[in-house]
């Protein structure tokens, strides 16, 4: 039905979820009214940047895809702009998600919702042992021999962490333990900004069969923070690079872990078989090391999911849930370890690959999504200098459709901020009869909404050649801050620690939605949690 757009109810999509086909169920809306309320195995893919996300996401063309939103137009829409980019089996859930919930079926508030609720899964299923604020606080003050392990993104532990606390984020805590911890008698304290890095942090350390005692700290850097004491800002401490004793140490836990969860390594060549059969089921292969290893150096076609992060939101790495999965490092610890939780998560088909220089498709540098809908289209173009010249002259308007937590931070000075997918109608509150020069980061959104708006505009539309970073380039300046917004900044899920005010309750009633999860769990039976416990 390649162009056609079919309309299920929610009987049917829940039948859909539930007959062991591959399936991706999207949600069109921005990051904000998606997370207080949505479908539990949902990816959020806003209409605005769709182009952007999809091919990433949902990257075979005949995949089973359901579109849903709040009963508003964007589900449709999107439905609709996906079926013309291509893909073949797209469908919307009739009535939104309010059909869903009148049919008697649970609705999600939050975002990652299904790896939120499998770490609490985990602890409750494997008890894992945790230890609280004020108990690690006393441990800190009388020098006992304690270790504590940030299994959070280096960037967030630099943001805000726990005196002494080395950045050793999720996927890397077992492949480097045996290097940073020579003494079986140190207990291991493993944390994140609330709960499920931690647990999940904890129990890996765990399941690998390390000798230490080994807890997880309840709540997090947000207990830590609720407790009153002090949380560290530029924290900078890393692990030591592994040596060949600890990479050693390091494989044999692996090695137990695959051999518990039955995690299958395959070679190049079954690689090469299942490329040739992505247009028949979903394939996606990530490299699960750290960002500064993987620009370094990776498997051509492998996007970069450092480990810990894609156990944490997993939705924003693979949408297509039953789909083949491959996981790449370099000696096999880290794509283990992490294969382990997605199989346990229900992602059945997962498999580990060993890459490294020697292979012919090693390439270097950041991925690059592919953009669809841009290959036929013509976009005039503007150079920064040319845009700083006309700015001087009041001649044109620029509207920068970067997502608005970077626009806060730093945008074209007079530059309104909007929302693409509603940018049409936000062109009434600007100057009439100017012309317009659109932007985002690098540009390519920009294009996008370039693309479209070319047809209708009453006035010209050009793009800022290579966004606002060829401005940043050029040695012109940035502004801070949302004087000039067409649209309200919900295009993100702010965390408890990036609200302004009531951040303390805000973390109150974020770690309380946390720890209920499980009890939602034990009475929803759409997520595919396996848990192997003991």
């Amino acid at each position: 039905m390649s162009g056609k757009v079919a309309r299920i109810d929610a009987k049917e999509l829940k039948a859909r979820l539930h007959d062991g086909g591959e399936i991706a169920l999207l949600d069109a809306r921005e990051e904000l009214p998606f997370g207080r309320r949505h479908l539990l195995m949902a990816s959020c893919v806003p209409l605005s940047r769709l182009e952007l996300l999809v091919d990433d996401l949902v990257p075979r063309r005949s995949t089973r895809v359901v579109w849903c939103d709040d009963n508003d137009g964007l589900a449709a829409r999107a439905a609709e702009r996906m079926a013309a980019l291509g893909y073949r089996d797209v469908a919307l859930l009739d009535g939104g998600i309010a059909a869903w919930e009148a049919a008697g079926f649970r609705i999600y508030s939050g975002v990652h919702v299904p790896s939120k609720a499998f770490a609490e899964v985990v602890e409750h299923e494997a008890a894992t042992p945790w230890i609280s604020a004020e108990e690690l606080k006393a441990l800190i003050d009388r020098k006992a021999d304690i270790a504590i392990f940030d299994s959070r993104s280096f960037e967030e532990y630099h943001n805000n962490s726990i005196p002494t606390a080395v950045s050793v984020p999720g996927a890397e805590l077992v492949y480097r333990f045996a290097d940073l911890m020579p003494s079986s008698d140190t207990t291991v304290v493993v944390n994140c900004g609330g709960r499920t890095r931690s647990i999940i942090g904890a129990q890996s350390l765990i399941n690998a069969g390390v000798g230490n005692k080994v807890v997880s700290l309840k709540d997090g850097t947000m207990a830590w923070h609720l407790a009153g004491l002090d949380v560290v800002r530029g924290a900078t401490r890393r692990p030591p690079d592994v040596t060949p004793t600890g990479l050693q140490a390091a494989q044999q836990r692996a090695a137990s872990v695959a051999a518990r969860h039955d995690v299958a390594r395959i070679d190049r060549h079954t690689l090469e078989t299942w490329r040739a059969e992505a247009t028949e089921r979903s394939l996606y292969v990530l490299d699960v090391r750290t960002p500064e290893e993987y620009e370094a150096g990776h498997l051509r076609g492998a996007r970069l999911a450092p480990g810990g992060q894609l156990v944490q939101e997993t939705d924003s790495h693979m949408a297509t849930w039953g789909a083949r999965v491959v996981l790449v490092d370099d000696n096999g610890v880290r794509a283990t370890m992490t294969a382990s939780w997605l199989k346990q998560m229900g992602w059945r088909d997962v498999a580990v690959l060993v890459s490294g220089p020697r292979d012919e498709e090693w390439t270097t540098g950041r991925h690059v999504p592919r953009v669809l809908g841009l290959a036929d289209v013509a976009v005039p173009g503007i150079g920064a200098a040319d845009l700083r010249d006309r700015l001087a002259a009041d001649a044109v308007t620029v509207v920068d459709l970067e997502m608005s937590r970077r626009h806060a931070q730093g945008h074209i000075p007079g530059a309104w901020f909007a929302i693409r997918s509603r940018l049409r109608d936000g062109l009434a509150q600007l100057p009439p009869d100017r012309p317009l020069v659109l932007t985002s980061s690098d540009g390519v959104l920009a294009q996008v909404a370039a693309a479209d708006l070319l047809k209708t505009a009453s006035v010209p539309v050009t793009v800022l050649t290579g966004g606002t970073q060829a401005w940043t380039e050029a040695g012109l300046p940035l502004e801070a801050g949302m004087a000039r917004a067409l649209d309200p900044a919900d295009d993100v899920f702010l965390s408890p620690r990036e609200r302004g005010q009531n951040r303390e309750d805000a973390m109150r009633e974020y770690l309380t939605w946390e720890i209920n999860l499980v009890r939602d769990m034990a009475t929803d039976d759409d997520h595919r949690f396996r848990v192997v416990a003991g």
